[in-house]
């Protein structure tokens, strides 16, 4: 018995190099096996590299006072100092304020407008009908910022939009300058949002959808459900994994707004809530090429983008949900 515990040990230690080197070998013939598959991920990782990874370098300026001449390696270490201007700086919290609440009124009344849709197309029958739907709804995705917010201004127009020639002729409301009103300018914002980005967002809803069981519709008819029964019972529960994975993803972007449909949207007369992070960065960053103190402003909005989409994650998990890892 003695003879056997002691070696024991030794066979342990045997055993480890040669299960890594089995388990090595088996790595190396997958990859052999499927080497064209993994040819076809290095353009991938290559881009991952060269235009995600590396750029990373350029956060040191954030803690330099760079200047052109003398390079990102060059120029003095200041610190944080840069940290200490962004947090002292009223345009700083007001960039960051109107941010916050434009992402949390597009989280609030836009998330839920893509599943609102997918479980209304989900029923529709006539596939002809729900193809068109779909195209209509999908269309706007592919149209530019420039060229939608030139629609919407048109159509908000005080004197010759629709919206407002309906208020005056149908319900005898004054005209109302929604693109130059503080009160209005979020409102807009937030419907152009939904209007360009909720039908494309069913698309991954109505997938979600497909791979639930027939056969639990079926059993749930012959119990006698109602539609919205089985709405609640069957199609939300089907789908809340695909749910809860994109409001992970979507939590990564509050602290960030659109440049393109900012610019395209706002003015000077509702600068006070339309001026976000990224039109800050542009102008402060890029007009007056303040770049140490808007990387830092930058390396602030990555850093809080991080801690909620780990928090949110964490939540879902306590909640039974996969997450994303």
């Amino acid at each position: 018995m003695e003879e056997q515990m002691a070696a024991s040990p030794s066979q342990s230690i045997k055993a480890g190099p040669s299960a890594a080197a089995a388990r090595q070998s088996r790595l190396w013939k997958g990859i052999r096996r499927d080497k064209s598959l993994y040819m076809m991920l290095v353009p991938v990782i290559l881009f991952y590299l060269l235009f995600k990874y590396s750029p990373m370098f350029g956060e040191i300026i954030a803690f330099k006072n760079y200047r052109f001449a003398d390079g990102m390696l060059g120029s003095e270490w200041v610190g944080l100092k840069n940290f200490r201007m962004l947090f002292e700086s009223v345009d700083f919290w007001r960039v960051l304020r109107n941010t916050l609440l434009l992402n949390v009124y597009s989280l609030g009344f836009g998330f839920p407008v893509p599943i609102v849709l997918a479980l209304m197309l989900n029923e529709v029958r006539l596939e002809g009908y729900k193809r068109l739907v779909q195209n209509l709804l999908y269309i706007p995705h592919f149209i530019s910022w420039v060229v939608l917010g030139g629609i919407l201004i048109a159509l908000l127009s005080p004197s010759t939009g629709v919206v407002n020639l309906l208020l005056t002729n149908v319900f005898g409301v004054e005209p109302i300058y929604f693109m130059a009103k503080s009160a209005w300018w979020p409102v807009a914002y937030t419907v152009s949002s939904i209007w360009r980005e909720a039908g494309w967002g069913t698309i991954l809803y109505l997938a979600a959808m497909a791979s639930i069981d027939p056969q639990l519709y079926e059993a749930a008819k012959i119990d006698g459900a109602s539609k919205l029964r089985q709405i609640w019972h069957i199609t939300l529960p089907g789908i809340r994994s695909t749910i809860a994975i994109l409001l992970i993803l979507r939590m990564g972007s509050m602290m960030d707004v659109g440049l393109e449909q900012t610019l395209a949207l706002q003015n000077d007369s509702v600068l006070d809530v339309a001026d976000v992070i990224s039109t800050y960065v542009y102008r402060v960053g890029l007009q007056n090429m303040n770049y140490s103190y808007t990387t830092a402003l930058g390396l602030f909005q990555s850093l809080i983008s991080l801690i909620l989409v780990v928090s949110v994650n964490r939540i879902i998990r306590l909640f039974g949900e996969r997450g994303l890892w």
